[in-house]
């Protein structure tokens, strides 16, 4: 049976409020994740928090109930709380019906299978949690592989990229590693590494996308490294028609998955 907190004093409360920052996440292994839709999705993919906190409005509601039985019959622990505390724990006044504590999870490189998927995604120091939402929601749409972060990259399992995602985190697997590792381990096999740049003149519609296809997308204000851009196997620009020089990062790794879909169905 679920039981009530309402002291905000309460060590899992505090404990729980504390993983809005990268330290205590790290110190735990353990990240927020909030909202209906969101846990609904965790717990569909196989993701039960450890802990969920709901308040009285929502206990009702049958997703919610739900989540309650599989948290509870994981061995977690169901907690109905106030909306304040609610709130404290979101960091926004009008926070998710929901709120889990979840353990941090992704495989490693050499878990991956690259065969699974004709599509990957790679991006490299990539600082906006919002780009790494939005990255990991187009993922999920083309049906990517999954999403390889390389070098200092926000943190996947940050609330912001967590919300940005919309669920996407718990159903595309997200590898962290550095550069070299990455190499190595594409070169091992079958890949064909697809850089996004602007010096090049190869047209992004007219290029031929070999399976599996590494689609991978530079720093946001710097782009990809020159080094980065020499090892890979393809170039390819976006048009730019107006006044901008580039388009935003997601948005522009967005048009290409599609592109390589486009190619993959045709």
């Amino acid at each position: 049976m679920p039981r009530l907190v309402t002291a905000y004093s309460n060590p899992l409360i505090r404990q729980a409020r504390d993983l809005r920052e990268k330290r205590h996440r790290r110190e735990s292994g353990r990240f927020l994740a909030e909202g209906l839709r969101i846990l609904t999705e965790a717990r569909e993919s196989g993701r039960i928090p450890r802990v969920l906190f709901f308040t009285s409005a929502t206990a009702a509601h049958p997703l919610v109930i739900r989540l309650i039985g599989a948290v509870e019959s994981a061995g977690g622990e169901a907690i109905e709380t106030t909306p304040d505390i609610l709130s404290k724990l979101s960091g926004k006044d009008n926070p998710g019906a929901v709120i889990g504590v979840f353990d941090e999870f992704g495989p490693t490189l050499d878990e991956l299978d690259r065969n699974a998927a004709s599509i990957w995604l790679v991006a490299e120091r990539l600082r906006d949690p919002g780009n790494l939402g939005t990255i990991l929601r187009t993922g999920d749409a083309v049906g990517a592989g999954g999403l390889i972060l390389i070098g200092e990259c926000v943190d996947p399992f940050s609330v912001e990229a967590v919300r940005a995602s919309m669920g996407a985190l718990f159903t595309v697997p997200v590898v962290r590693c550095e550069w070299d590792a990455f190499v190595g381990w594409l070169r091992r096999g079958p890949g064909q590494l697809v850089g996004l740049s602007l010096d090049t003149d190869e047209d992004y519609r007219t290029a031929r996308y070999d399976e599996p296809t590494f689609l991978l997308t530079g720093n946001e204000a710097q782009g990809l490294p020159e080094d980065y851009a020499a090892l890979c196997d393809l170039l390819v620009k976006i048009p730019m028609l107006g006044r901008a020089d580039s388009l935003n990062a997601a948005v522009a790794t967005a048009v290409m998955a599609y592109e390589v879909l486009a190619q993959r169905r045709a």
